[in-house]
C-alpha cells in the first residue's frame, strides 16, 4: 500500500474519521490507530507482524522487569538482554544470507569448503526502523527518559504506527509513545499544514523522483555500457536528487499524516545538498538515523572523548555499521566506509589546520563542491545492484565519451526543478504553506483536487516503490 495509492487515501480518510470520533477515549482511539497500522502493514505481508509483536512483548516485559529489580547491575543486564534480542532478530532476518554467502565466497577462494545454501528468510519491510526504534525505547528507559509505563498495545502501536513504520523517521519515545496518554487535539492550522506536507510529498515523489528514476537512472544503471560517459554522469547526478526527493517525500507524507492525528513527528531532512562539509551533510540528511547513531552508538563508544585515534575509530565504526544498516550487501559497507574515511580526513584536517570560526566565501564554495562531489560519487555503490555493477558504472565514466542524446528534455526539466526547489530560500516554502493554511476550507479542498488531477495527468510513469522500503 503505497502512500500515493487510492487504498492509502481511503485508509487515511476512514482512520481519520474514526479516530477523531473517539479521540477522548484512550483505548478506543489507540485501537483505531493500531487496527489501521495492522491493516496498512498486512497489505504487503502479514507474517512479519508476529515478529513485531515479539519486539513489543520484549519491550513490555523489559519495562516490568526493569522497574522491579533494584540493583544497577541487574538493570544493565536487562538492557543488554533486550538490546541483544532486538539486534539478534535483525541480524538473523537481514544479515544471515550475507554472512553465509561471504563464508561461502571465502571457502571457494581458499578451496577449503563448499558454499552453504542460503537461508532465504523473509526480510520484513521496515525491520531496520522497527529494530532501532525498539532499541531506543530500551535505552531511554534505562536513561530515565521514559516516565510512563505502557501496555503491550501501546508498545506495538509505537513500533507499527502506520505513517512511519516502513521508512521512518525513527521516532523517539517522547515524540510518540509518551503522547499516547494525552488527549489529542487538532487545530485548523495544524491540519492545514499536515495536508500541505502530504501534498508536497506527493509532488516530490511523483513529479521528480519517479520521473528521474524511470526516464534515466534505472536504464543507465541497468546497462551503463550502452550509454556515454556524459550520460552516465548525468544519471549519477540525477540519482542524488532522486533519492533525496524520494525519501524526503516519504518523510513529508509521514510527518503530515502524523500531524492529522495530533502527533509531531520530527523533521528528517534539512536541505542536505547545501552542506559545506560531510559532518554538516550528516546533520542534514536522514536526521533521525544520524542522531540515533550518534546518541546510541557513537557516544556509547566514547564519542569525542579519549585519544584522537579513538575518536577516528569511533567515526569509522559508526559509518561502516550505519552503511550496513541500509542493506545486507558489502557495497553498503563500502559506501559507509568511504564516508567514514572522508569524515576522518576532514576531522584530521581540522585538527591540523584549526577549524575556523568564520569562513571565507571561497572556503565555503570549495567545501560545498567537495562535499557534493563526494556524496554524488559514493552514491554509485548505494544505487548499484552489486559491486560489479558499481565498477561498471565507474568504468564507463572513465571512458570520457561525449554525447547526451539519451537525456530527454523531460529529464533536464525535472532536474532543473529539483535543483531550483532545493536551493530556493526556506521562507519561500514557509510562505507557500502559510498561504495554503490561510485559504478557506473549500479553496484548500479545491487545490488538493486540482493537485490530484495534475499528478494524474503529468505523472506518465508507473509509480515506483520508495527507495527506503528495502531497508
Amino acid at each position: 500500500m503505497l502512500f500515493q495509492s487510492v487504498p492509502f487515501l481511503v485508509l487515511m480518510v476512514v482512520t481519520f474519521a474514526l479516530y477523531w470520533s473517539v479521540a477522548k477515549h484512550r483505548v478506543a482511539r489507540l485501537s483505531v490507530l493500531l487496527l489501521a497500522s495492522l491493516t496498512f502493514y498486512a497489505a504487503w505481508d502479514a507474517r512479519p507482524l508476529l515478529l513485531f509483536a515479539w519486539y513489543a512483548l520484549v519491550n513490555h516485559g523489559f519495562t516490568l522487569a526493569w522497574h522491579r529489580v533494584t540493583t544497577a547491575r541487574a538493570k544493565r543486564a536487562l538492557v543488554a538482554l533486550a538490546v541483544t534480542n532486538h539486534l539478534a532478530l535483525l541480524g538473523v532476518f537481514k544479515y544471515a544470507d550475507l554472512a553465509l554467502s561471504t563464508w561461502g565466497w571465502l571457502g571457494q577462494r581458499l578451496d577449503a569448503w563448499s558454499p552453504p545454501a542460503p537461508v532465504g528468510f523473509l526480510l520484513p519491510i521496515g525491520l531496520s526502523f522497527v529494530a532501532f526504534q525498539a532499541i531506543s525505547y530500551v535505552v531511554d528507559v534505562h536513561r530515565g527518559l521514559v516516565v510512563t509505563r505502557h501496555g503491550v498495545m501501546e508498545h506495538l502501536l509505537y513500533l507499527l504506527f502506520f505513517p512511519q513504520v516502513v521508512a521512518g523517521p525513527i521516532v523517539r519515545t517522547q515524540a510518540l509513545l509518551e503522547r499516547f496518554e494525552l488527549v489529542p487535539w487538532l487545530t485548523v492550522e495544524a491540519g492545514g499544514r499536515g495536508l500541505y506536507r502530504i501534498a508536497m510529498g506527493l509532488m516530490k515523489k511523483l513529479l521528480v523522483a519517479d520521473v528521474l528514476s524511470t526516464a534515466l537512472v534505472n536504464p543507465v544503471f541497468a546497462a551503463p555500457e550502452k550509454y556515454t560517459s556524459a550520460e552516465v554522469l548525468v544519471a549519477v547526478f540525477a540519482y542524488t536528487f532522486q533519492i533525496y526527493f524520494d525519501f524526503s517525500a516519504y518523510s513529508d507524507i509521514a510527518i503530515g499524516a502524523s500531524a492529522l492525528f495530533g502527533f509531531a513527528v520530527p523533521e528528517n531532512f534539512n536541505k542536505p545538498y547545501r552542506a559545506t562539509n560531510l559532518f554538516d551533510f550528516w546533520n542534514r540528511w536522514h536526521i533521525s538515523l544520524s542522531s540515533w547513531l550518534r546518541e546510541y552508538l557513537y557516544i556509547p563508544l566514547g564519542g569525542n572523548r579519549g585519544s584522537k585515534v579513538q575518536v577516528l575509530r569511533n567515526i569509522m565504526v559508526v559509518m561502516v555499521l550505519g552503511g550496513l544498516w541500509h542493506g545486507a550487501d558489502w557495497r553498503f559497507a563500502i559506501w559507509g566506509g568511504l564516508h567514514g574515511a572522508l569524515l576522518v580526513a576532514w576531522r584530521v584536517w581540522w585538527w591540523l589546520s584549526g577549524k575556523p570560526e568564520k569562513t571565507s566565501a571561497l572556503r565555503v564554495a570549495v567545501g560545498f563542491a567537495v562535499t557534493f562531489t563526494a556524496v554524488v560519487f559514493t552514491r554509485v555503490f548505494f544505487r548499484a545492484t552489486d559491486l560489479t555493477n558499481a565498477f561498471d558504472v565507474f568504468a564507463q565514466l572513465a571512458r570520457l565519451t561525449p554525447g547526451l542524446a539519451n537525456v530527454s528534455p523531460q529529464v533536464w526539466a525535472t532536474l532543473g526543478v529539483a535543483v531550483v526547489s532545493h536551493y530556493v530560500p526556506d521562507d519561500a516554502w514557509e510562505r507557500l504553506g502559510a498561504f495554503f493554511v490561510w485559504l478557506p476550507a473549500p479553496a484548500r479542498a479545491a487545490a488538493l483536487v486540482a493537485l490530484g488531477l495534475v499528478l494524474k495527468a503529468v505523472s506518465t510513469f508507473e509509480a515506483q516503490p520508495y527507495i527506503y522500503f528495502q531497508f
